[in-house]
């Protein structure tokens, strides 16, 4: 008796110890997935935090200096229109950048252009001279015949020096003082103030 009554707890007890060793092995294989799957999920999240889509308030930002730079770079094509006397061939169009800082920048440096242009447009060399010149000719919206505008420009050397303008917006009364100013000085260049002798004298330009 006392013999099956040992062999009995004998066998519990290695019952027992064979399901302690189960148990033990089960938590360590759920450590050890648990632990692989960190990884993992890291990889996850920073994978869905680069890959997002911009927020409403940084694609409002960037249509707003989307806008700035259209307007800077419209309006250094117009004062250098205004100085060459034809639009400018090489503006570039680009608005290929796509982050906030980079868009900032461009609208940056497209202001200082246009700023920039706009000075030299409103300071033509001899600029005093032109207007005491204008003094002497004539008004600057003066349509008669044979001359025409501020400083009165005949048709041949409106399309010498003007041409681009005389072909979009007519003769030299429908461009603005300093367009015709503009012309003027690239007509000095090549004559000087001969086309004006008696004036430029009187301006003390000759």
């Amino acid at each position: 008796m006392r013999r099956s009554i040992l062999a009995c707890g004998l066998l519990l007890a290695f019952a027992g110890m064979a399901t302690a060793a189960a148990a033990a092995a089960a938590g360590s294989g759920t450590s050890q997935t648990s632990t692989s799957t960190i990884p993992g999920a890291t990889t996850d999240v920073t994978t869905t935090e680069a890959g997002k889509t911009p927020a409403r308030w940084e694609l409002r930002a960037a249509r707003r200096w989307q806008r700035h730079i259209r307007r800077f770079r419209a309006d250094t094509r117009h004062w250098l229109t205004v100085m060459r006397g034809r639009p400018p061939a090489n503006l570039s169009r680009s608005l290929a950048a796509r982050s906030l800082p980079r868009l900032r920048e461009l609208a940056r440096r497209w202001r200082r252009r246009a700023h920039r242009a706009q000075w030299q447009a409103k300071h033509p060399p001899d600029l005093r001279g032109w207007l005491c010149i204008h003094r002497y000719e004539g008004s600057w919206a003066d349509p008669g015949s044979p001359y025409w505008g501020g400083l009165q420009m005949d048709l041949s050397f409106q399309e010498t020096y003007g041409g681009w303008l005389l072909l979009h917006k007519g003769t030299a009364d429908h461009w603005s003082p300093l367009e015709q100013i503009w012309v003027a000085v690239r007509a000095s260049r090549l004559r000087g103030f001969s086309p004006w002798p008696n004036t430029a004298r009187y301006c003390g330009l000759m």
